[in-house]
């Protein structure tokens, strides 16, 4: 079953119309209709959450079609809500900074079901992927820092606003990188936290990959 039928069958055993729905979202009505259509870029990961609590079904179940749709007991629905718990976490492939390069065409390669897998707490969408930071251009000695070999987790699916980190690509050549994504009277730039490294203006070739919306290091480096 797809998520958007998931989304469908909740708002169905919800009883709720799309509207009633839709306010305890804080979103527009026609955005729950584009959610039930399948227009996943329109389902934000906070969405999700409050669609979930809307409808009385599991968050999980929306996301990702694991678990139970709901807590049954005897039979019976349930009428406690369980609390989201800090050890809930996604699987996300690694993938290589060729494929990223690649953009979405290389979410859809069959190879990348062997991919190694890691974990996050993070809901970063169905085509979100991990890259192993190369280089020192994300390396800061105050703020944010992004070591060599450290993971990070790409959500293409999340639009992102000035001063978040991004993966950008070039689509003649397939470069990725990795930078926080800027945007200054009107022109966007890719800035390395390095100060060492320089800032890369973000002409008509550039099109960003995804946002970075988690980080950290891989647990083989502790053991």
């Amino acid at each position: 079953m797809s998520r958007h039928d998931r989304i469908a069958q909740a708002i169905k055993h919800s009883k709720k119309l799309k509207k009633d729905i839709a306010a305890l979202c804080g979103v527009s009505a026609s955005a729950v209709t584009q959610w039930v259509n399948g227009d996943s870029k329109a389902l934000k990961p906070e969405n999700l959450f409050a669609l979930a609590k809307a409808t009385g079904v599991s968050a999980e179940w929306l996301a990702n079609g694991t678990g139970d749709m709901v807590s049954t007991k005897a039979g019976h629905p349930s009428n406690v809500e369980v609390a989201l718990q800090p050890t809930r976490s996604f699987m996300y492939p690694e993938i290589s900074w060729v494929q990223a390069g690649a953009a979405t065409e290389a979410m859809d390669t069959s190879n990348v079901a062997a991919c190694e897998r890691h974990s996050s707490d993070v809901w970063a969408g169905e085509s979100a992927f991990w890259l192993k930071v190369v280089g020192q251009s994300m390396t800061s000695a105050v703020g944010a820092s992004f070591p060599e070999g450290s993971l990070i987790l790409v959500a293409p699916e999340i639009e992102p606003n000035s001063g978040q980190l991004v993966v950008a690509r070039m689509p003649d050549t397939n470069e990725a990188t990795f930078k926080q994504f800027l945007r200054d009277a009107g022109e966007f730039y890719l800035k390395p936290l390095n100060p060492s490294f320089p800032t890369t203006p973000m002409d008509g070739d550039w099109e960003v990959v995804g946002t970075v919306v988690d980080g950290k290091m891989p647990k083989s480096i502790f053991r």
